[in-house]
């Protein structure tokens, strides 16, 4: 299939509707909700926030709705690659999606999930300490089997929406979209997009806003390096699924 030219409208729009379904929707809401937390008489060192919630009392209703709310949530992700296959080229080659280097892309998932997560705990606590992090519970659900998969298929969405369209998406076609002098558009894109990450994580604080952002840095460098987005899914649901099932375990442990 030969390959399409797209007009900058065209590529803005593509942007525009994909983060207005997606992660631009959630940026919207967390800036709302640090300006109401701000406002909040009660310090944002001492306010909390959960991720995962049950959805209704029934634990097999809850399991059924939490399904379905990761599926649909991972429609935006394939509407990504669906409008990214419309340029006449493999999508998932385009931003390495695919297993051509299956083995490669794992372990360097893995060193990037240490990289990231091992410094992003200590700057949680730091913010903790300086008040700009609200206290964070990964999971209110009940810790058993279903509970876990539920953990488990909302890391892997996080992963597949920030990735995939975060960084494969947005920033391709942002780069094609985008007239800044060459000899400072890449590190304008690569500050723009990751203050973008940096913004849907404001409803934990002032401290997940610039550690998110530094990870979008981290990130972005190596999409640009290796083009490989898979590499990033890896790590993004490695620091997740860690996160999210590390810490229910250890209260499960102790009490």
């Amino acid at each position: 299939m030969a390959e399409i030219t797209k007009s900058k409208r065209q590529l803005w729009l593509e942007i525009a509707l994909v983060l207005g379904l997606s992660l631009g929707s959630s940026a919207v809401y967390s800036l709302i909700a640090i300006i109401r937390r701000v406002l909040d008489t009660t310090p944002l060192g001492e306010q909390g926030t959960s991720i995962i919630n049950p959805i209704v009392s029934s634990p097999i209703f809850d399991a059924i709705y939490q399904v379905l709310s990761v599926a649909f949530a991972l429609i935006p992700v394939a509407l990504a690659i669906y409008l990214l296959s419309l340029d006449g080229v493999n999508p998932f080659k385009r931003i390495g999606l695919d297993f051509s280097r299956f083995g490669k892309d794992v372990l360097s998932g893995l060193a990037l999930a240490a990289i990231i997560g091992i410094p992003g705990i200590g700057l949680y606590f730091l913010g903790r300490m300086l008040g700009i992090t609200v206290s964070i519970t990964t999971s209110t659900l009940d810790f058993n089997v279903w509970s876990i998969i539920v953990m488990l298929l909302v890391a892997l969405r996080a992963a597949l929406s920030e990735e995939v369209i975060g960084v494969g998406f947005l920033f391709t076609r942002a780069e094609e979209a985008t007239e800044f002098p060459s000899s400072w558009k890449l590190w304008t894109l690569i500050i723009l997009i990751s203050a973008f990450r940096g913004s849907y994580h404001l409803y934990q604080g002032f401290g997940p806003f610039f550690g998110n952002m530094a990870m979008g840095v981290v990130f972005l460098l190596y999409f640009i390096c290796y083009r490989r987005v898979l590499p990033l899914v890896v790590a993004h649901f490695t620091i997740n699924s860690i996160a999210f099932i590390a810490a229910p375990f250890a209260l499960e442990m102790l009490s």
